[in-house]
């Protein structure tokens, strides 16, 4: 029996310690909003954060989640939208949608460490792929969750 701590609550899980932990959080505790792409840690639609860093979770081992504060994008604005919800929404980002959870959840990491990022910075930074090709629509929301949050 494995503890996790998930967007602030407590889950014992009966999984073996390599199950990737997107397979916990979709299958085991319910959580649908990461999603599955690639299943090699390369697209990003599955990130989500472990202490506040971002984390694919794909082929990140549960076992190696147990201790951490993992946050999901159900976890990401409380019961508000957060600075980078609401820039997506103004910004009209998503055209599938599909790979959304796991971009907000990267951009939300970036601009927790680097609240003014540079177009460097978010090139460097935001990897995840978005197969509808909406980064420059992207690349606005982020400018603009970056000045809701005071960073620009």
């Amino acid at each position: 029996m494995l503890k996790l701590d998930i967007n602030g609550a407590s889950y014992d899980v009966d999984v073996e310690d390599d199950t990737p932990l997107l397979w916990v959080l979709r299958d085991t505790v319910n959580l649908k909003g990461t999603k599955f792409g690639c299943g090699i840690a390369a697209c990003g639609a599955c990130t989500v954060h472990l202490d506040g860093a971002p984390v694919r979770s794909c082929s990140y081992p549960v076992a190696d989640a147990v201790g951490a504060k993992i946050t999901t994008i159900e976890g990401i604005g409380g019961d508000k939208l957060s600075a980078v919800q609401q820039a997506w929404i103004e910004e009209q980002v998503p055209q599938c949608g599909y790979c959304q959870s796991g971009m907000i959840m990267a951009v939300s990491a970036l601009l927790a460490e680097n609240p003014a990022p540079s177009d460097d910075d978010i090139a460097e930074s935001i990897t995840n792929i978005c197969r509808c090709g909406t980064y420059p629509r992207i690349k606005k929301a982020i400018k603009r969750a970056a000045q809701l949050q005071g960073g620009d």
